[in-house]
């Protein structure tokens, strides 16, 4: 069975969320694996997209997605909110059975954000694209 992975992008911090999907296309382009890349405006946005996508989806095809994008601390309680929000919301499509590899960065500041997005370093984009694609394994293992 082929594997196709959607990699949903908030871009609300496109520096950085451009490094996390630099991360995630280099590698899959690297092992000849089909993705497409779907542009959100926010954290928040990336479940509702992962479940439209999933919901027209061919089910012929092992897909995942790769949920990427950064919020960073702000003056007010909206970052929390977001953070455990998206986060919540992403972990239930995961129970539900869907190979999710979530790469959101949550950081006190734009610093930690590039270190975490640095193709030198920390790329959360490639983990959680490594992520994505062990759980699609298992999922094949288990069934």
């Amino acid at each position: 069975m082929a594997k196709k992975i959607y990699i949903i992008n908030a871009n609300y911090y496109e520096e950085i969320s451009d490094r996390l999907v630099c991360g995630a296309i280099n590698f899959l382009n690297e092992n000849d694996i089909s993705h497409e890349i779907v542009n959100v405006p926010g954290a928040l946005e990336i479940p509702t997209v992962i479940n439209l996508i999933h919901d027209k989806v061919n089910t012929k095809v092992d897909i995942g997605f790769i949920a990427v994008g950064c919020v960073i601390r702000g003056e007010t309680s909206h970052y929390d909110y977001v953070c455990s929000e998206s986060a919540r919301a992403l972990m239930q499509m995961s129970l539900d059975g869907l190979s999710i590899g979530y790469g959101i960065l949550t950081c006190e500041s734009k610093e930690q954000a590039i270190v975490r997005s640095s193709a030198e370093g920390l790329n959360k984009g490639k983990a959680a694209t490594l992520a994505c694609l062990r759980m699609i394994e298992l999922k094949k293992e288990m069934y």
